[in-house]
């Protein structure tokens, strides 16, 4: 007799059904453990990357305005730091910035001179991609990253 047929030596060939419904548990209970977490994290991750693409910006424009004496337009926005506005407006212009970022939500950066809170405004509108909201639909803009 060979020694998978005797009742001996018999030997297992897969799980049992059992035993899958225990692992599939687990994972699911990991799962729900873990998920909440890096969901709030990469929530948290897209505000501090608005806030730091904000102050970037912040820093272009304040270059844009020691190099020609004055921020962009409102008009211009955010292009004119990227791409010559005219010889006009802009006698010292250089690129300040490689390309205008877009926010972590794929919406266009805002932009006002003269601005509403400080002397210029850049912001996003956060997650909802409208104005107002709360928590990931805040809108984050220079004058409340800290």
């Amino acid at each position: 007799m060979s020694p998978a047929r005797s009742p001996e030596g018999l030997l297992q060939r897969g799980f049992t059904l059992i035993e899958i419904m225990v692992v599939v548990v687990i994972i699911g209970l990991l799962a729900a453990i873990v998920a909440p977490n890096l969901i709030g994290n990469i929530d948290k991750a897209a505000v501090t990357r608005t806030k730091g693409d904000i102050r970037s910006i912040e820093t272009a424009l304040n270059l844009y305005r020691l190099d020609n004496f004055r921020y962009p337009t409102t008009d211009q926005g955010l292009q004119a730091l990227v791409t010559n506005p005219g010889e006009a407006t802009a006698r010292n212009w250089k690129p300040y910035l490689s390309s205008v970022p877009s926010d972590p939500w794929s919406n266009t950066y805002q932009y006002l001179y003269p601005g509403q809170q400080r002397e210029f405004d850049v912001f996003s509108y956060g997650a909802d991609g409208q104005e107002g909201g709360e928590d990931i639909d805040a809108d984050i803009g220079n004058w409340n990253l800290d």
